[in-house]
């Protein structure tokens, strides 16, 4: 989900992720108020894809300097650290006491808005047209219709979807105003076989937001990983593992931040940060008005959730909080240079304490067995140089 959000002026982008026959899909989005034809559009996924490369979790590479060097240039100089900057039949609707709002086809998709005075005839209404609605979603639905909730339906027109030539579905773009900025998520889990996987990224002009009615926290970061993370599937594993214990230990009732920052920089950046047209096809409504790149604060949150453990939608406020932060992990190489100094010899003894301080920190993100992660990174076999004794420095031949 990508949520624009200014005031009371909300634009939310909605990507899914579905497998197997489009016409058994179907979406019913609770929203806050009645939408036209006009404020329904269909829009790219490579700009999601571009907002997640831009603010995906990153791995990044140092190599460790001269030792000697370091001496000679300055005794009392410590190794530096980069800084992280970074359609259809329809039954008798008055009976059922739903109101079909309004019908329109937009691009591959029939969408209609309805209005309903009681779950079990909105309920009724779905399936009486075709839809697939799991049991238990009565009470969820009457939830949304107490708070005077339109219900945005839509489903694959399968005539316009084959002219596209593609297997994927484009993602749906609503543009509304409500004093409400929320993200209905209660739906989706009545038919849900397991826990689900959300990634939010907000777009706002003053800065980072944060969920209201859930504890919003910050993953692990900026800290030093062992080598062999650096291969992709390595990374990969290390990341859900450590995103999985991190849900583990908030009981599964928090939602996390993976990055926030201004877009218009970034040091370094894991992807080029959006232009001014892919942020106004996102609904960047204000950039259109600046011809410089617009104020845009980005926030990247990822919740794992299911009904047990949230059992309200996903409340949010904008606050001022302009401060960067991002899924950072850190692999330091170790010098492998031949000076011998008493800076050399005190350095390699520092670097296998460091190693095994990565190999602990490794085990302790992910639950890993530490022994085994020490024989990933070959401290097993490690030989550490002895120092060589103090006279040897005195004359060097």
């Amino acid at each position: 989900m990508v949520l624009v959000r200014d005031g009371d002026r909300t634009v939310l982008t909605m990507a899914n992720d579905f497998q197997g026959d489009l016409k058994e899909f179907a979406v019913v989005i609770p929203v806050p108020t009645l939408l036209t034809r006009e404020q329904i559009h269909v829009g790219d996924k490579a700009l999601i894809d571009h907002l997640d490369a831009y603010s995906a979790p990153r791995l990044v590479e140092y190599s460790d300097p001269d030792p000697c060097r370091i001496m000679w240039l300055a005794e009392d100089r410590l190794m530096s650290r980069a800084a992280a900057a970074p359609s259809a039949v329809r039954p008798e609707a008055q009976s059922l006491r739903v109101r079909v709002e309004a019908e329109y086809t937009v691009g591959e998709y029939d969408i209609v808005i309805l209005s309903a005075e009681e779950s079990s005839g909105l309920e009724t209404w779905l399936r009486d047209n075709g839809y697939k609605v799991p049991a238990g979603a009565s009470a969820v639905l009457g939830s949304y219709i107490k708070q005077n909730m339109k219900f945005f339906v839509a489903k694959v027109n399968l005539k316009e979807q084959s002219k596209l030539g593609s297997a994927y579905l484009r993602p749906l773009q609503i543009a509304y105003e409500s004093p409400k900025f929320m993200l209905p998520i209660r739906l989706g889990m009545v038919n849900a076989s397991g826990s689900q996987e959300l990634f939010v990224y907000a777009l706002t002009r003053h800065g980072r937001v944060e969920t209201t009615n859930y504890r919003t926290a910050k993953l692990p970061s900026d800290m030093d990983v062992p080598d062999y993370l650096k291969e992709p599937a390595e990374f990969g594993k290390f990341y859900k593992a450590m995103f999985k214990r991190q849900v583990d230990q908030a009981n599964g009732r928090a939602v996390f931040l993976e990055y926030a920052w201004d877009m218009r920089w970034c040091d370094p950046c894991a992807a080029e940060p959006l232009s001014n047209d892919e942020l106004r096809r996102l609904g960047v409504f204000w950039a259109e008005r600046e011809a410089a790149q617009p104020d845009v604060f980005v926030t990247r949150l990822h919740v794992r959730y299911d009904s047990a453990h949230f059992p309200e939608d996903l409340v949010f406020q904008e606050t001022a909080d302009r401060n960067n932060f991002q899924g950072r992990y850190v692999l330091r190489q170790a010098w492998t240079g031949g000076d011998w100094c008493s800076a050399a010899a005190e350095y390699r003894r520092s670097v296998h304490e460091r190693r095994e301080q990565e190999a602990v920190r490794l085990a302790s993100l992910t639950g890993w067995n530490v022994a085994e992660v020490r024989t990933r990174m070959g401290l097993g076999a490690e030989r550490v140089e002895a120092a060589a004794p103090w006279w040897q420095r005195l004359w060097k031949n």
